[in-house]
């Protein structure tokens, strides 16, 4: 075989041809790379609370006080996961968002759960009227409650419960304005979950919940489980995720333990009057604090037999976006202390008014 000497050209279009290949694998290996860095920023490695020292000395003296293993309890919440989303969900709506009741209302009030509520009412008619009877709470609160946290059991939340309460003990945000009562409050939750899983020999790695760490169909976080959950179906334990009956049973519960007075209405409708006294009558916010007659001597009218109301009363306003806009004007009805009651389940006004008008369209369904 017989060869020929490279021209200077042929040499030259070699250089530039393995110039090109290098420069194409360069070219492709940092595309690799910003791949796998876009991918890498994405899904952040796991972050274990084994490896936090604050972390483990928590876990120390907890076992110290509830009487644990430590070896059992460093274990459970060494395998907590960090959720990097979590601390961000808990920070309050940036100053100058509008509260806006209709839109709030149209989240929870629609065909999908009056429609689920009437069934779950239907098919569980008899534990809802011994839980009125043993309780005094009426059908409509339970069902509302349910049906607004949960959807009678169909989003119960996806976070392991153990990973919502270690991120929000550990990290809660501290830009919060009450990031110090509302980190030991998440501290007290997450004692309260592991005793709780302890006790019943419930692996702590596998309930789920919301990003907050409330569990089961009503959502009940783990200090109201302990206190307020029941066997209300005496097969001789509780089951909040899978037994509509103790649930029933146990958010009736909740709210007699909280002081529900049976018989009394959520509120009334009010008229105010152009001299209402706007300032005093919403300054105590959702806490019931005059009596029939003050209210009305402050401008506040309440109707249909809200002036013989015999407790307190408080003046409730359901914004509706920017009222300097004409139709968004507020809405106002008179709260009494059973209105109150339920915002102790969630702490506001629009969510106590939801829970109750999502109770009174299923039962106009129902025909109770």
């Amino acid at each position: 075989m017989t060869t020929t000497p490279d021209r200077p050209l042929d040499r030259r279009r070699l250089i530039a041809t393995l110039c090109i290949a290098a420069g194409a694998l360069s070219t492709g290996a940092n595309a690799q790379n910003r791949s796998q860095n876009r991918r890498r920023a994405a899904n952040p490695p796991e972050q274990r609370y084994a490896d936090r020292p604050d972390a483990m000395r928590f876990a120390d003296d907890m076992a110290a006080r509830r009487g644990l293993s430590a070896e059992w309890t460093r274990a459970a919440i060494g395998q907590a996961l960090y959720l990097p989303n979590v601390p961000r969900l808990m920070l309050p709506p940036a100053r100058g968002t509008a509260k806006n009741w209709r839109v709030y209302r149209s989240r929870f009030i629609d065909p999908v759960r009056i429609r689920a509520g009437v069934q779950f009412w239907r098919r569980n008619r008899a534990a809802l009227a011994r839980a009125e009877a043993e309780f005094g709470v009426p059908p409509e609160i339970v069902v509302g409650i349910i049906g607004v946290e949960t959807i009678y059991g169909q989003n119960m939340g996806s976070f392991r419960v153990i990973d919502a309460l270690a991120t929000l003990t550990f990290d809660f945000p501290p830009q919060h304005p009450r990031a110090q009562a509302r980190q030991a409050f998440f501290q007290d939750e997450l004692e309260q979950f592991l005793s709780l899983c302890q006790r019943t020999g419930v692996d702590p790695l596998t309930p789920l919940g919301s990003y907050a760490g409330a569990m089961g169909m009503p959502q009940f976080m783990p200090s109201s489980w302990v206190k307020y959950a029941i066997d209300f179906d005496g097969d001789g334990r509780v089951d909040l995720w899978n037994s509509e009956t103790d649930v029933i049973g146990s958010v009736a519960n909740y709210f007699k333990g909280y002081g529900w007075q049976p018989g009394l209405p959520t509120h009334y409708p009010v008229r105010l009057t152009p001299e209402a006294q706007m300032d005093a009558l919403l300054a105590p916010d959702i806490l019931p604090s005059f009596s029939a007659d003050s209210f009305a001597a402050k401008g506040a009218l309440p109707l249909n037999g809200g002036t013989a109301h015999p407790g307190k009363l408080a003046l409730i306003e359901l914004q509706n976006g920017d009222p300097a806009l004409p139709g968004n004007e507020p809405q106002y009805v008179a709260g009494t202390e059973n209105f109150y009651v339920i915002t102790r389940y969630n702490w506001s006004s629009y969510y106590a008014m939801a829970v109750i008008d999502l109770g009174q369209e299923v039962a106009a369904v129902v025909g109770r």
